[in-house]
């Protein structure tokens, strides 16, 4: 089934960029234009000049960014900014983090893995994808032919097997260790053994690979794969760029956080308010709930799921309460989503909220005006963001289980969109794959 290789990783000289901390940075898909100008007055060899450029003043061609990065990219290299490893290797990366005062380490390895077609089931996707995204990342692909930041996916590690082989190689020193300013802290290993990588390439052959997240960027590297080969009919057997960079995690690693993206509205006019609650207890039983102070406590505590149950918190309707909604016909509920999803689709939380609330019964889609619909990953700031008249009701939900992800994904259904956010993000600048 799945392909992956090792690779010759190109990484930030330590006699040159002393601090690892200043130039490593988020992925291109959650730097907003403030913080892309920080990173850049950073370091001068901050990773987002590779990432996510930014255009110059009155810049109108809007691919010459692309050639900055690729000019960035080969000057770094000269300079010995950037260093090229001599020997192939898996990548072993820690990622500790604290969510909500808990801390939490995630174990992945960083490799490289044969592209294939959605089709071929060898590496599943669980969300759908835009064109703007894949057409950046299209770009930048040409410009640079490198992957500059992994996508995320996952597998099944049911036996420990790859976990027993993580083990060994964590005991041996790190190739970094580095503290950034979040308090998030990286731990790299890089396994050059030529047995560590035989097993591991070994365990990993019988598996199909799922997306977590980087749908944009692996649909992308698909399609240029496809235009290289294209350009170059006498190019014989498997190409550099038939490779993706990605981070794999197991699915039952404890540091797998997946956050749940709560909907927010605004813009509905006060009849469609008034009388959301009639429309609401034809498909939910409500409770009201007094409104307490430490709301994120309260909603977590209310959305505790039973087995088969879709059930979900409304904050707007009643400036002093909840309201707790549990759905009692999901038969009524599946009739009104599209008929070619599955029936796991039509029992999901989210799948519940937006085709039955947002779209049926408050004509609220994702193609709506962008002011309308807005997310929020944190339940407190969900609630308050009501209560201070930014938005009029928040939609709140449970996170998306994994092995609803595995689900979803092995019927060939996707999720809706902002279904899933995995955190933390994984960083761009520790390590990048150059064709």
């Amino acid at each position: 089934m799945a392909e992956i290789r090792p690779f010759r990783g190109v990484q930030y000289n330590p006699e040159m960029v002393k601090d690892l901390a200043a130039v490593i940075c988020p992925p291109y898909d959650i730097i907003p234009q403030q913080m892309r100008d920080e990173l850049y007055r950073r370091s001068e060899y901050n990773f987002v000049r590779l990432e996510y450029t930014r255009p110059l003043p009155d810049e109108t061609d809007t691919t010459a960014k692309y050639a900055r990065a690729a000019a960035t990219l080969e000057e770094w290299l000269k300079q010995g900014v950037l260093e090229t490893a001599k020997k192939p290797a898996f990548y072993l990366h820690d990622h500790y983090f604290t969510l909500h005062g808990k801390a939490y380490k995630r174990r992945g390895i960083v490799t490289l893995v044969k592209l294939e077609e959605w089709s071929k089931g060898v590496v599943r996707p669980h969300e759908g994808t835009l064109k703007e995204p894949k057409g950046d990342r299209m770009n930048l692909l040409w410009a640079l032919q490198a992957n500059t930041s992994a996508v995320f996916g996952l597998f099944m590690d049911g036996e420990k097997k790859v976990a027993s082989q993580f083990e060994k190689e964590a005991k041996k020193k790190p190739m970094l260790d580095v503290l950034i300013n979040s308090g998030e802290r990286h731990v790299m290993w890089a396994i050059t053994g030529k047995s560590a990588i035989d097993e591991l390439s070994r365990l990993f052959e019988g598996q199909s690979l799922y997306i977590a997240d980087g749908h944009h960027r692996y649909e992308s590297a698909l399609a240029y794969s496809k235009e290289r080969h294209a350009c170059d009919p006498s190019a014989q057997g498997v190409q550099p760029y038939d490779y993706l960079m990605m981070t794999l995690v197991d699915f039952a690693d404890p540091g797998l956080i997946i956050l749940p993206a709560h909907r927010l509205v605004r813009g509905l006019s006060a009849e469609t308010l008034a009388g959301l609650r009639a429309k609401l207890e034809t498909f939910f039983t409500i409770e009201k709930v007094s409104l307490k102070k430490d709301v994120a406590a309260q909603v977590e505590s209310l959305l505790v799921e039973k087995p088969d149950e879709v059930k979900l918190v409304l904050a707007g309707l009643d400036k002093t309460n909840l309201l707790v909604l549990r759905l009692r016909d999901f038969a009524a509920t599946g009739a009104m989503m599209p008929s070619f999803h599955s029936d796991l689709y039509k029992r999901l939380d989210v799948s519940v909220l937006d085709h039955v609330i947002l779209e049926k019964l408050l004509g609220v889609g994702f193609e709506r005006e962008l002011g309308t619909l807005a997310f929020s990953y944190d339940r407190e700031d969900a609630v308050k963001r009501v209560q201070n008249g930014e938005f009029q009701i928040a939609l709140l939900l449970n996170p998306v289980r994994p092995e609803a992800i595995k689900g979803i994904a092995d019927v060939g259904d996707r999720m809706p969109r902002k279904s899933t956010y995995f955190y933390p993000k994984l960083p761009a600048g520790l390590v990048m794959y150059k064709m």
